[in-house]
């Protein structure tokens, strides 16, 4: 039996903060930076908790920007 890990990557000069993404994901895995922003002014997604992501893509499905990259990687048990 094999598992799925999933991680994302933000492209954060593109990223508006809307947190369309943080409501969409199932595992609570994106955030807002705190006390960063990006070249435009805004506070932009990151991955807080990487390690929970499961690759499920809905952050990418609702970003309306198309900021967020999902990969996905099978680990075998």
């Amino acid at each position: 039996m094999s598992k799925i890990k999933g991680a994302i990557v933000v492209d954060t000069n593109r990223c508006k903060g809307c947190s369309l993404c943080i409501v969409a994901c199932p595992k609570d895995v994106i955030a807002l930076a705190q006390k960063k922003v990006n070249v435009h002014g805004y506070s932009y997604a990151e991955a807080a908790f990487p390690d929970e992501c499961i690759g499920c893509a809905s952050c990418g499905i609702v970003c309306p920007d198309a900021c967020i990259t999902v990969y996905k990687k099978r680990i075998e048990e």
